[in-house]
């Protein structure tokens, strides 16, 4: 799961870095350089980096105006999914590391979006917040990997991957998690579907670049239960809050 989370920072970092680069690019040949309110860009472009009580993610989205105040977007995310009763602990074994105890499964959800943004309150001037609400529906497919762990055993000391929900399991000679290859080659997918709604507060000094903190609510459905903890039930709804930083640019 580490390696998944160090993927979406790597893409938060890029996203950041656009941002940064378009930025200066779009104060020195932006239309009067951002400070005309009454300028209607047809197009915007926007990263998201997100957290969630349950893990975090990275998203990108594309809107198109369709009138003064509504745009239609497309989206794609990427995003960590935690059960809220994880809790790491330390392996007992002499070489220890810490584990999530009672994990079956790491799992990240990839998800697309088609919405709808409408604007609530307009900006008044350039040093006012603009805000807007939006929707969107669309497909999700969450990855889950088997959460491995290793045991200790005087013989060949931490070399045994086993599962949690093993018969073999024991907490006195647990060492601590498997490195996150253990179990590539058995994941399993859960395809499902997504809806979502977002209210955002658009807060930029200039009107042809982004900024904006956005909160939401995401709805996920999947036909076939998602498992992640043992001697939990599996899940076909989860709901989750989100809060998030907003950047990118916007086009003629």
């Amino acid at each position: 799961m580490r390696s998944v989370s160090r993927v979406i920072f790597f893409l938060s970092c890029l996203l950041v870095q656009e941002y940064l680069h378009a930025q200066g690019d779009v104060l020195r040949s932006g239309y009067e350089n951002g400070t005309n309110l009454n300028v209607l860009y047809k197009t915007e472009r926007m990263g998201k980096i997100y957290g969630t009580p349950r893990g975090f993610g990275a998203l990108y989205r594309y809107t198109k105006h369709v009138t003064a105040k509504r745009r239609s977007y497309y989206e794609v995310d990427i995003q960590t999914l935690k059960h809220p009763k994880e809790t790491k602990v330390e392996g007992s074994a002499i070489s220890r590391k810490r584990y999530v105890y009672g994990k079956v499964n790491s799992v990240f959800v990839l998800r697309g979006g088609l919405g709808l943004q409408d604007v609530l309150f307009a900006k008044a001037d350039a040093k006012a917040v603009e805000i807007r609400y939006s929707f969107s529906l669309g497909p999700l497919v969450a990855i889950a990997k088997p959460y491995y762990l290793q045991l200790y055993s005087s013989s060949v000391g931490a070399g045994k991957l086993i599962k949690f929900d093993s018969a073999d399991f024991n907490s006195s000679s647990s060492v601590g998690r498997a490195n996150f290859g253990s179990g590539l080659n058995e994941l399993k997918f859960y395809p499902g579907a997504t809806a979502r709604f977002n209210l955002s507060f658009e807060y930029a000094p200039y009107t042809n670049i982004l900024r904006a903190i956005e909160t939401g609510i995401c709805l996920d459905f999947y036909p076939r239960a998602l498992p992640i903890m043992a001697r939990n039930p599996a899940e076909n709804l989860i709901v989750t809050f989100n809060v998030g930083f907003v950047f990118g640019r916007k086009w003629f």
